[in-house]
């Protein structure tokens, strides 16, 4: 067991430190570059131009370790047609900001269309084909899972475009949504060896291609895009209903939680108060950034939290 979930990490890392070099490149040369606000964070200015879409680098190391699992592990399948499926939502955004210059990309109810439209179908295949319950692990339960009837769907609709956005909105620094994610997957690996789950290798697959990424990444090489941040979500959500864990978001996932509660609230706070913020900028890692702390304090202050959730995750589970 350890050597199978050994070695989808080595190949999805081993892919996608090869295709980091190939795809960066390609990337700047077609000038597929960061574009950054001018009323943001000023130190992000010098960002500016920095190739983006990078997320293909680890969509292509995730889909090409999994298609050598798929046929032994067919339930690997659905979170990989999530993953991919969201990741594809993202590409259209980036590729409508940066090569279109389209300010913001997919308009906001284009953006939602599509992702219900992608949710809409993996709640489908739940529901008549996976096998898979819709019931739900209660955390710190001693093993009770909730079962809420019909009210699963639209729970799991919230889930869903909820964990989604809560990922994309944890991309802002170099190397926060990637790190944040490989520890949120070792834990769904760690869940999916306690529950003798078939998911294995798309979680170590994820890992992999995490460690890869990071490695061009934490210094601003190439950042992730949409591309990358909306399939992440796609792959967090889809392997938490997997493995009937998707109330464990709450605890694995507190950090794509608060991101997306920080934007929420600032944007209500500013309507009830007429102007006034409740952050000094959302979402909230960048609050913390103008607040004095460096990128790499606000990395590894999520980091490190995210790996205290993912312990009592552990411990929530039993």
């Amino acid at each position: 067991m350890r050597w199978i979930s050994l070695l989808p990490v080595l190949v999805a890392l081993g892919i996608s430190l090869m295709l980091g070099p190939i795809v960066i490149p390609i990337l700047r040369k077609m000038k597929f570059g960061q574009t950054e606000r001018e009323d943001g964070v000023q130190s992000h200015l010098k960002k500016a131009g920095t190739p983006t879409m990078g997320g293909i680098i680890i969509l292509g190391s995730v889909v090409v370790t999994s298609l050598f699992y798929v046929g032994n592990y067919p339930k690997i399948l659905p979170i990989l047609l999530v993953t991919l499926s969201f990741g594809v939502i993202g590409f259209l955004d980036d590729y409508l900001k940066v090569v279109k210059k389209h300010a913001d990309g997919l308009l906001p109810k284009q953006k939602m269309a599509l992702q219900l439209v992608v949710t809409a179908a993996f709640a489908f295949y739940l529901v008549k084909y996976s096998g898979v319950s819709l019931t739900m692990l209660v955390p710190f339960s001693n093993g009770y899972y909730l079962n809420v009837g019909w009210f699963a769907i639209p729970i799991l609709f919230i889930a869903v475009i909820g964990t989604v956005n809560g990922t994309n909105f944890t991309d802002g620094l170099d190397g926060l949504a990637s790190s944040v994610t490989v520890v949120v997957a070792i834990f769904f690996g760690a869940a999916a060896i306690y529950a003798q789950s078939e998911i294995g290798p798309i979680i170590y697959a994820v890992i992999g291609a995490l460690l890869g990424f990071l490695y061009f990444n934490f210094y601003a090489s190439v950042f992730m895009g949409d591309t990358g941040s909306l399939a992440l979500g796609g792959f967090v959500v889809s392997t938490a209903y997997m493995l009937e864990m998707p109330l464990f978001i709450l605890i694995i996932g507190l950090i794509y939680v608060v991101e997306v509660a920080s934007v929420a609230l600032q944007v209500l706070y500013f309507k009830k108060t007429g102007g006034k913020r409740l952050f000094k900028m959302a979402p909230i890692h960048h609050h913390f950034e103008l607040s004095g702390w460096s990128e790499v304090r606000v990395v590894a202050m999520f980091t490190a939290i995210t790996a205290i959730c993912g312990l009592i995750g552990l411990v929530a589970m039993y």
